[in-house]
């Protein structure tokens, strides 16, 4: 009987022990989690070897969870400081899936000036903007966009008539810097400034054509969504005019009116 009771309460001291240790460990676990914060981060998706050259291509968003006091002193680069690692050449090879590291990097002293984010063979050039023509002065730099042309046009009639025309000149162009910033003034202070100037980059064909076109014209910029890289044939084969809008405002209404119902299926 004696041995029973014994049994019976090593059972229960056992299973008591269990129950705190789970106890304690759950309490951990939150206790890390409210001590963490979700970091993007940059993972190489290819092996490379010592002395290539980093391009967009070669790195992906990573996103993970990392203890804020971790976070402080690593040597992870974030996502946000991207474009100051573009074009650099590796100091050490690397593997596919790897978080890349400040050490991972050559910084030659030249490159730490506003060309050395520049992407060799493409030229940077910088347009006057406005609130309206920069979305609210909400694009940043490593944004993308579109660049839309407003101009004028003397009519296909040949009378002293002027026709307004709108069309997409570039799409997914790279946003550098807006005004003399060259990161994301959100990521650095939660806040976007104002600025009167957004330096693209683009080929040096690109240039002429966006210098003439902002000469003669009034240049917009429409923000894309930071996944979408899609090139639209068709937009490069229209141009809007009074004509057109008034033709086509039943077709845009129908198919936003069809993306509505699709989602809410």
């Amino acid at each position: 009987m004696r041995q029973r009771m014994l049994l019976v309460l090593a059972v229960v001291f056992g299973l008591l022990a269990f129950i705190l240790t789970y106890q304690q460990i759950e309490s951990e676990k939150r206790r890390i989690a409210g001590d963490s914060e979700t970091a993007i981060l940059i993972q190489v998706t290819r092996n490379m070897v010592e002395g290539e050259t980093l391009t967009e291509k070669d790195v992906a968003r990573y996103t993970v969870k990392r203890r804020r006091e971790a976070m402080a002193n690593s040597r992870e680069i974030p996502w946000s400081q991207l474009y100051k690692v573009v074009n650099h050449k590796l100091d050490t090879s690397i593997n596919r899936g790897q978080i890349l590291q400040t050490t991972d990097l050559k910084f030659g002293a030249r490159r730490n000036g506003f060309s050395g984010i520049v992407q060799d063979g493409w030229r940077a050039v910088s347009i006057p903007v406005d609130p309206v023509s920069s979305v609210n002065n909400l694009i940043q730099p490593n944004d993308n966009v579109d660049v839309i042309g407003t101009f004028r046009f003397p009519d296909v009639r040949g009378d002293s008539a002027l026709d307004t025309v709108t069309l997409t000149i570039l799409q997914d162009v790279k946003v550098l810097a807006v005004g003399n910033r060259w990161q994301s003034a959100i990521a650095e202070s939660g806040t976007s400034g104002s600025y009167g100037t957004v330096t693209l980059q683009l080929m040096p064909d690109e240039v002429e054509m966006l210098i003439f076109a902002s000469q003669k014209g009034k240049i917009t910029l429409s923000l894309r969504n930071f996944e979408d890289t899609r090139i639209s044939r068709d937009i490069e084969k229209r141009s809007v005019n009074f004509k057109l809008l008034e033709k086509e405002i039943p077709n845009y209404n129908m198919r936003r009116e069809e993306r509505r119902n699709r989602r809410m299926k």
